[in-house]
């Protein structure tokens, strides 16, 4: 098959389409899926650039996110057949035999959903791993309640798009932070209450007046750094803070946090997979199945700004990494 193999870290151009083997069902759980297409995230130029988590185990094929169609299915697999439309996150992160950025994968049966048929595959590919994010980091780890508050930062982005989306169908009131006018009406469009133009206003300020100078109930942290120390005194007493990066010790003030009682909490969704719990994937499956009924029941958008063909994988990583990606993109694999 067409794979786009990473032969060591380093700028975009070490990503080169290569032929390789075909991967082969292994255990009678798995499913081979013939890929329509990919995502592509930031852990992809991350791991690009620095190197693997498995580096004993280059050349790698990178990409979590994928959608196809069930090709083979193993002896045990129980709710998938060959034909189906599917999409995933799995593989990806360095694992020998993983990775969606080929023609095939071979991925097991607790960690896929059927595709939502209103999606096209480039769509579908885009979504598994922000939703995966968006809903961990604001149902299970922030614990989202209808008729609370919450801030987003980076509203326009991957995760927080979808974000926005899960936390209205929560019943909760979205205020978030974006960069230009244009992605202000866009987070309009997807249901945010009160936009903030951090460029211009700030934003703890703004949360502070949103809520009466109460602060949100809630604060999901998708930009890091100082961003996220900053963020503590927009939250209420007793309120939450969830973020997908790790906290920068540079900037490290837990003053506010401590004073405020407030709950810290640390989302990475692939977890399950570094660690094989096999209950957290299931969960994550089950997340993307109730995600697929939403999105063809209308309630839940992905907004797909980008494609680009399979041997083009090193271009879209220079566009995503250019920070000027509103949603996501996707590599379509003919």
């Amino acid at each position: 098959m067409k794979a786009v193999l990473m032969t060591e870290a380093g700028e975009p151009e070490v990503l080169q389409l290569q032929e390789v083997p075909d991967p082969k069902i292994q255990n009678d759980t798995e499913l081979l899926v013939r890929l329509h297409a990919a995502g592509i995230n930031p852990i992809d130029t991350k791991l690009r650039g620095r190197g693997t988590f498995y580096p004993d185990q280059m050349p790698a094929i990178l990409g979590c996110d994928g959608a196809g169609v069930v090709e083979a299915i193993g002896s045990g697999v129980q709710h998938f057949q060959v034909g189906d439309e599917v999409y995933f996150c799995a593989g990806g992160i360095g694992v020998s035999g993983t990775g969606n950025y080929a023609e095939f994968a071979v991925v097991e049966e607790r960690m896929v959903a059927h595709k939502p048929t209103s999606l096209s595959f480039t769509e579908a590919a885009a979504a598994p791993l922000v939703l995966i994010t968006a809903w961990e980091a604001l149902y299970d780890r922030g614990r989202l309640e209808s008729g609370q508050r919450v801030l987003i930062h980076a509203g326009a982005g991957g995760v927080g798009h979808v974000a926005i989306q899960l936390a209205k169908l929560k019943g909760a009131e979205v205020c978030t932070t974006v960069s230009s006018q244009e992605k202000v009406r866009f987070v309009r469009q997807l249901g945010a209450d009160h936009p903030i133009l951090y460029t211009q206003t700030d934003f703890v300020k703004a949360s502070l007046d949103w809520t009466g100078g109460e602060g949100v109930d809630l604060a999901f942290d998708m930009v890091g750094g100082k961003t996220f120390y900053d963020t503590f005194p927009a939250v209420r007493v007793y309120g939450d803070v969830v973020t997908i990066l790790e906290p920068d010790p540079a900037h490290a003030n837990w003053k506010i946090a401590r004073s405020r009682n407030l709950r810290i909490s640390l989302e990475l969704m692939l977890t399950p997979m570094f660690q094989g719990l096999v209950a957290a994937q299931q969960h994550q499956a089950e997340i993307l199945k109730q995600c697929a009924s939403w999105i063809d029941e209308g309630k839940l958008k992905i907004h797909l700004s980008q494609t680009f063909p399979l041997k083009d994988a090193a271009a879209a990583h220079k566009v995503l990494e250019s920070g000027s990606i509103t949603g996501k993109i996707a590599l379509l694999i003919e």
